[in-house]
């Protein structure tokens, strides 16, 4: 099955007032945010309509950074396609963590979205 996957911070979610590029109903979400973020992630996204299986990053929200997020997202998309899934694009707007999908999944288009809206470093997100 061809699908895309999509980042959720910058992407998905741009901030609280602006949403964002919304995946279609087969493509995956792939965040850098931690599995201890789930809650408050999966509030937002049933706000805004999105039902997407997430995959989330397994490392705890102190220890991730935006380095190891672009390993845990190109990791993602290798599971992805042992299991079958053909990944067209990946929706991304940090560089870095571009850098990383790109370099592990060449035959994967990174499309970047690109503004200065949401902040790259690792906050908390509110419920």
């Amino acid at each position: 099955m061809k699908i895309n996957t999509f980042d959720i911070d910058g992407v998905i979610y741009i901030n609280k007032d602006v949403g964002g590029i919304y995946p279609g109903p087969r493509d995956v979400i792939i965040t850098g945010r931690s599995f201890e973020e789930k809650p408050e992630t999966e509030l937002m996204l049933l706000r805004r309509g999105i039902y997407n299986r997430v995959m989330y990053n397994k490392l705890k929200f102190d220890e991730k950074s935006r380095e190891s997020s672009g390993h845990h997202k190109a990791q993602c998309i290798k599971e992805l396609q042992a299991s079958g899934y053909e990944v067209l694009c990946h929706f991304e707007d940090d560089e870095d963590q571009a850098k990383a999908i790109i370099s592990a999944c060449p035959e994967v288009h990174v499309v970047m979205v690109v503004h200065d809206l949401t902040e790259k470093e690792n906050v908390r997100h509110p419920m």
